[in-house]
């Protein structure tokens, strides 16, 4: 009989000791970021504040037209913001990702994918936060309530615009090119009732060398995608077995089991954003109301640390999606082997060993050695 463990031992450790000490000190150090993210933006925040550049814009516009002022008082924010935190953006999401050899994008397509990505930021989160503002006025002290149905129902059209709006934008999409891949692609697609007209590969290596695959938007919308790097890097089974993975969240609808994740977790950082207000924007030095848009900054930096505190939750429910996906691949394509070297080849930036506690804080993928000992489970069970 298999010996799961000796055989999830043999995978992880065919790794090689440096690999393994390279993917520890790159997922770590991503541990660090997450504080130091928080950190930085809290800075930048007061700095703002100390500029008084806010309400300089909202007696420009007049206080009379607090829709407009709203949102040119939170365009001007979050434009001034990812500004300030640009040069820590580059050092975290391109410099570091270079030093550890998973990125190869020039630093200037780098820097233009994140003006677009700046521009998209600006517009879509000065509306929604008008919004905000809007039903604090509307809705008084429940207004955490109201904004996060807001909050919940933009991310889900943010969802549906995600492949045919925004992705194109950064990736060029194509269909899987004729040949084997395709052929037992589609026949996977056809069995889950996902047209074949659905299944793309595209250049994530513009962005990433990373090994990966993944599903997007709703109902007709949704779609499967393959990188370049997985395609070329994979055989036929490894990508039969992760294209399984991917239509299992398709099947599965774990695109809604997120969005009611991340609407949990907009309650919990929304309800402690209402409560923490006041002695915050003492701290911060902002007198302006929570109803006021002037005080942006401070509503700014209670969502991005309650957010971070309360993460784990949403990270729970990341990996019990996860999981329930390499399942559906193992009962439908059953290729375990497959599965367990695919799995494989994301440990380099994700690795494969951390603690439980460590694993419950900040993975939202169950680690891959537990994931390789669930495949073997399958294998021993399923011969």
């Amino acid at each position: 009989m298999l010996d799961v463990a000796a055989e999830t031992a043999r995978y992880i450790d065919g790794l090689g000791a440096d690999r393994l000490a390279r993917a520890a000190a790159y997922t770590h150090g991503g541990h660090w970021l997450l504080l130091w993210d928080a950190v930085v933006t809290v800075v930048a925040a007061w700095l703002i504040v100390r500029s008084r550049v806010l309400h300089r814009v909202a007696r420009v516009v007049g206080v009379q037209r607090p829709n407009r002022m709203a949102f040119a008082t939170t365009a001007t924010f979050l434009l001034a913001i990812n500004v300030l935190t640009l040069p820590w953006t580059v050092y975290g999401q391109w410099w570091r990702e270079r030093l550890y050899d998973r990125t190869s994008q020039p630093l200037a397509d780098f820097l233009v994918q994140q003006g677009v990505g700046l521009l998209i930021t600006v517009i879509a989160g000065a509306l929604v936060l008008t919004g905000v503002y809007w039903l604090l006025r509307r809705m008084g002290r429940r207004w955490w309530i109201g904004s996060t149905l807001l909050v919940t129902g933009s991310m889900a059209l943010f969802v549906l615009m995600t492949p045919t709006v925004i992705e194109p934008l950064f990736n060029e999409f194509k269909p899987v090119p004729p040949g084997p891949v395709r052929e037992a692609l589609v026949g996977m697609a056809a069995k889950a009732g996902i047209p074949e007209s659905r299944l793309f590969v595209y250049d994530g290596s513009r962005q990433s060398n990373n090994f990966t695959a993944n599903v997007g938007g709703l109902g007709s919308q949704a779609r499967v995608a393959i990188s370049d790097v997985a395609l070329r890097g994979a055989s036929l089974d490894e990508v039969k077995a992760v294209t399984g993975h991917e239509i299992g969240h398709y099947v599965l609808g774990h695109v809604w089991w997120k969005l009611l994740s991340l609407g949990f977790v907009t309650l919990l950082t929304l309800y402690g954003t209402d409560r923490l207000y006041g002695k915050v924007s003492g701290w911060l030095g902002e007198a302006a109301s929570l109803q006021d848009p002037v005080g942006v900054p401070v509503l700014y930096v209670l969502v991005t640390v309650v957010a971070l505190l309360v993460s784990p939750a949403d990270r729970l429910v990341g990996r019990q999606v996860e999981t329930a996906a390499d399942n559906y691949s193992l009962r439908t394509v059953n290729l375990p082997d497959a599965m367990a070297t695919a799995l494989v080849k994301s440990a380099d930036y994700r690795y494969p060993r951390p603690g439980p506690v460590e694993e419950a804080l900040f993975y939202d993928h169950p680690s891959v050695e537990r994931r390789v000992r669930n495949v073997m489970q399958w294998k021993a069970t399923h011969p």
